[in-house]
């Protein structure tokens, strides 16, 4: 079997996917992630479709209808044309015996597309699986399961996490995660987008890295007119794609939305106490596994505060798509199809601040990369400080392994930034309370991160780390 990559990005996926087939053992592989981030296609691109077997799970059908198209694909593939299976061990066994009549083969790829949808109610799916697994393909050399899924959950706590006869068998779970803002680049010119980088950092803040998304640009509009058709205008497609995207992913819909809209609110984060409070809930392990889930969807970031302690972790809502349709969208009911055109520009720029932000934290690994640190260990935390006199925010702070800190300010604009006496004063200031405040020995290093760049004058050498939008895009 030849495979070819016509893949944007994925490379350490597509390594793992190589040593798999090179493996001459079976090798149970599971390809999990958010709705929308490409695991159907990294699969079906990396084996050029070449599967000897293929079914997908279909939303909110009876198990009797997902036998029944299970039984079609099957029927596609061996050629033979079986009875519906009555259920799931008979379906697994049906797929057996077909597998037992190409054992010529050196190696043979089973792809089960969105395996939590076929895990209806009551339908014995999940023990078939282990079955089939356990007694009979774990031992068949060369035989590669892969296996995708969506809902995060199911993923993670039935197939990944289960305690019974699945209980580590996978062998090599994959997670997919966004695009980088390289990967976005890169992705965006193989549509023949060929847009200016700022206007790449101004499409990743609205849609984030999820390539789905990003398909749906189109090449003759410009960027604030793909906005308004993808969320304004009457049939805009992602308008509705807020609530369908949480009833897909995570049984708990409700609680998984409530949770990312009261973080909306709150910035900087929230201790899982204090959301515990804003949602008026009782403190229970659903609360925890919606965090954890959350944080596997790339829709949280999970981080600690300068000197605080574990329990104190903070939870920020950083899936640039949900902080932007939360912002502008979902209370929008107006009928401006061009609302996003038509925008005050204070609104505008008020919200790509902080979704700038958000942007340099998901790209820490290449920030590190620009300080040159990328080998040397390094914390990435925040600091708040509220005194009786004096009161400071630092959102972004890398504490080093080289006895250093980079206290970090990151500055969204369309030209140059400019530094200003004053302000450079005021960042010497909040250095100081830091230092003060902390009681750190460590070197303590003034860094920014400028959209645009650096204006070169007289303050320029006051800052230590000069970073722009092209060391994001390395």
């Amino acid at each position: 079997m030849a495979y070819k990559s016509t893949i944007i990005g994925r490379k350490h996926e597509q390594d793992i996917l190589s040593k798999c087939i090179e493996s001459d053992k079976a090798e149970f592989i599971a390809v999990y992630g958010r709705r929308r981030i490409g695991k159907t296609f990294l699969v079906k691109q990396f084996f050029s479709e070449s599967f000897d077997f293929y079914a997908t799970g279909v939303y909110k059908i009876s198990r009797s209808e997902q036998l029944k198209l299970w039984q079609e694909q099957l029927a596609k593939y061996s050629g033979v044309k079986r009875t519906k299976p009555k259920d799931w061990f008979e379906a697994f066994s049906q797929l057996r015996e077909y597998i037992d009549t190409v054992c010529e083969k050196e190696k043979i790829v089973i792809f089960i597309d969105e395996l939590p949808w076929l895990d209806t109610p009551k339908s014995g799916f999940i023990r078939a699986l282990e079955l089939f697994w356990n007694g009979w393909a774990a031992e068949r050399r060369g035989l590669k399961l892969v296996v995708c899924g969506s809902a995060t959950t199911w993923m993670t706590n039935k197939l990944l996490g289960d305690k019974g006869g699945l209980h580590n068998r996978v062998t090599r779970p994959i997670r997919l995660a966004p695009f980088t803002l390289k990967e976005t680049e890169e992705y965006l010119k193989s549509i023949n987008i060929e847009w200016e980088r700022k206007d790449v950092l101004d499409t990743y803040m609205i849609l984030g890295g999820t390539p789905f998304y990003l398909s749906l640009l189109r090449p003759e509009l410009t960027l604030w007119q793909n906005i308004d058709d993808l969320f304004f205008s009457q049939d805009a497609v992602l308008k509705t794609e807020y609530n369908f995207l949480f009833n897909s992913l995570f049984n708990e819909a409700n609680l998984y939305r409530r949770v990312v809209e009261v973080l909306a609110t709150k910035l900087k984060g929230m201790t899982r106490s204090e959301l515990i409070d804003h949602l008026k809930v009782k403190d229970s392990g659903k609360i925890t596994e919606a965090l954890d889930n959350l944080v596997k969807c790339d829709f949280l970031r999970r981080y600690q505060a300068f000197g605080k302690k574990e329990r104190d972790m903070l939870y920020q809502l950083s899936d640039m798509y949900t902080l932007f349709y939360l912002r502008f969208v979902k209370n929008y009911h107006g009928m401006n199809e061009h609302a996003w055109s038509n925008m005050e520009e204070g609104k505008r720029n008020a919200w790509a601040g902080y979704a700038f932000e958000q942007v340099c934290i998901l790209h820490i690994n290449q920030i590190r990369t620009a300080l040159g640190i990328s080998g040397i260990a390094s914390d990435v935390c925040s600091w708040t400080y509220s005194g009786t006199e004096q009161s400071a925010q630092i959102d972004l702070i890398i504490d080093r392994g080289d006895k250093a800190i980079d206290l970090c300010e990151m500055k969204y604009s369309d030209h140059e930034y400019e530094l200003k006496k004053d302000y450079v004063e005021w960042l010497r200031e909040r250095r100081d309370l830091f230092r003060e405040v902390t009681g750190t020995k460590k070197t303590l290093r003034l860094t920014m991160i400028a959209s645009s760049g650096i204006k070169q004058n007289m303050y320029t050498s006051s800052i230590q780390g000069k970073l722009s939008l092209d060391d994001l895009l390395s």
